[in-house]
C-alpha cells in the first residue's frame, strides 16, 4: 500500500505534520492514532475468532482470505494448485522473454487431436449420376 511513497515523500510528510499539528501536539496525536489501529485490530480478530466459533468444527480450515475474488477463483474454479483446465500447459506454451529478445521460439508440444481423422479416401472416381458419400461429422 505504501510501497509506492518516496523517501522525499516520507520527510514532506513529516514536515507538514509537524507545522500543521506543532512539534508539543505531534507525539501524543501519534499515540492516540496507534491506539486507535490496536483497538480495530483487535476487534477484527475477536470478530474473526467469534465467526470461527459459530461457523463450528466442519470449517475449522476456514480462512477469510478464500473470501478474496482471486483467491476464490484460484481455489474453487481451478482446483487450488491443480490445472484441470489445462492453462499450465498453454502458459508454458508461451514464451514472452524469447520473443522480447528476438530468440528463435521452442516448437510448441502437438495438440491433441480432437478431431476424427476423415473416412479414407479410396480414389475411385464417382460414376455419373452417383451421388458423393454424406459424411454427418463434416456437416
Amino acid at each position: 500500500m505504501f510501497a509506492d511513497i518516496g523517501p522525499l515523500e516520507v520527510v514532506t510528510l513529516v514536515i507538514m505534520a509537524v507545522v500543521i499539528f506543532g512539534p508539543d501536539k505531534l507525539p501524543k496525536l501519534i499515540q492516540d492514532t496507534m491506539g486507535f489501529i490496536r483497538k480495530i485490530r483487535s476487534f477484527a480478530d475477536s470478530a474473526k475468532e467469534d465467526i470461527r466459533a459459530e461457523l463450528g468444527p466442519e470449517f475449522k480450515d476456514f480462512d477469510f482470505e478464500d473470501l478474496h475474488p482471486k483467491t476464490f477463483v484460484r481455489k474453487q474454479l481451478l482446483g487450488g494448485n491443480e490445472d484441470p483446465l489445462g492453462f499450465k500447459e498453454i502458459r508454458d506454451g508461451l514464451d514472452f522473454k524469447s520473443v522480447l529478445n528476438d530468440e528463435p521460439t521452442k516448437p510448441a508440444p502437438p495438440a491433441p487431436n480432437l478431431v476424427k481423422p476423415a473416412a479414407p479416401d479410396t480414389g475411385t472416381p464417382l460414376a455419373k449420376g452417383e451421388r458423393p458419400p454424406y459424411d454427418l461429422d463434416a456437416t
